[in-house]
């Protein structure tokens, strides 16, 4: 059982590494207002993930992953979503042409509801709850215990890996506060946005 688990954890990792919205994000609110509030983004995605678990063994995720209605309604609520963080993004990079020598604009809201919303209305994280983690669910233990230990395991792995990422963004907080770099990033950062929200309005199920 021990080797079933290490081989799922192998498959989680390489899936949480892959970038991804809750990493672009994560990227925009770290940049924004530095390391306490990108750590609480990661958080909120986290729990995100432990309620897309929690609905999973209550089999709540796979009335969503089989209904083409409420796949739909999440998944435009969640583009819609990314599409709104993506052009504060770019008008948080225009108001910076004019007042360059301010402090930085901090983006309205909490980081932890934003972190949390963002992965709550990813109606992929249900598809592969259901689709893949019963594959990958460890034999010898009851099927709901083990997919809860993967779901656990995943949002661990999750806040080890954006968690790192945000310290690797906080250590270079002195050269992303540059105006032309800041400038830059929330540009790249709100296009990456926009664009994640088109793949997942017109992504199919």
């Amino acid at each position: 059982m021990f080797v079933d688990i290490l081989a799922a954890t192998g498959v989680l990792a390489v899936l949480t590494m892959v970038p991804g919205p809750d990493m672009a994000v994560v990227t925009k609110r770290a940049i924004a207002s530095g390391l306490q509030d990108g750590l609480r983004t990661v958080g909120g995605i986290a729990a995100g993930l432990l309620l897309w678990g929690a609905l999973t063994v209550a089999g709540l995720a796979a009335v969503l992953a089989a209904s083409a209605t409420a796949y739909t309604v999440v998944k435009l609520a969640g583009a819609a979503y990314l599409a709104f963080l993506g052009v504060q993004a770019l008008a948080q990079s225009r108001r910076g042409r004019s007042v360059t020598t301010a402090s930085p604009a901090t983006p309205s809201g909490n980081p932890w509801r934003t972190g949390l919303i963002s992965n709550v209305f990813n109606p992929k994280i249900a598809v592969f709850y259901t689709g893949l983690l019963p594959t990958l669910a460890p034999p010898g233990v009851p099927p709901h215990a083990g997919m809860a230990l993967l779901v656990l395991v995943h949002a661990a792995l999750t806040l080890v890996w954006l968690g790192g990422y945000v310290f690797v963004l906080a250590r270079a907080r002195s050269f992303v506060e540059r105006p032309s770099v800041r400038r830059a990033m929330d540009r790249v950062t709100g296009v990456v946005l926009i664009g994640f929200g088109v793949k997942v309005a017109t992504s199919g199920s």
